[in-house]
């Protein structure tokens, strides 16, 4: 397999953070991955959506939440952003047990699991004006 792309999108309402969790890892499934490999991926999408469904657009469910995968031979490179808020300050938002919700008992981890379930982890957000999440794993099974 050379390359392959999918994108989809959905409104930011937390029943939608499932469907975006099995859309992703159907997707991924063509790479085949292991159960270990599907489920580091479910979580880290969970995570990444539920950001900006959260924060993004906080719970309103009037924003639109964007996913983009992209596989090149045995990488995926999953994008999921949202034109909500924003982050003030990155840096300080991927530090473990930091939220800016804490009256939801948001465990501050989002960011923390992400880089710890894929290869790689950029984020890049402009306050005001939205997050994107861009997410890289490398699979086993192909190379």
């Amino acid at each position: 397999m050379e390359e392959n792309k999918m994108k989809i999108e959905f409104l930011s309402k937390s029943q939608n953070e499932g469907f975006a969790r099995v859309a992703v890892a159907a997707f991924i499934s063509q790479l085949d991955p292991t159960i270990e490999e599907i489920s580091d991926i479910k979580t880290a999408v969970s995570e990444a959506v539920t950001n900006s469904i959260i924060h993004g657009y906080e719970d309103k469910g009037n924003g639109t939440v964007f996913i983009e995968v992209t596989i090149i031979k045995n990488e995926a490179t999953i994008v999921i952003w949202d034109n909500g808020t924003g982050i003030e300050d990155i840096d300080l938002a991927r530090e473990p047990l930091y939220t800016s919700k804490p009256e939801l008992e948001r465990s501050g981890m989002g960011f923390t699991v992400m880089e710890t379930f894929m290869d790689e982890l950029k984020v890049f957000s402009e306050k005001g004006k939205g997050t994107k999440v861009v997410m890289k794993k490398v699979f086993k099974s192909l190379s």
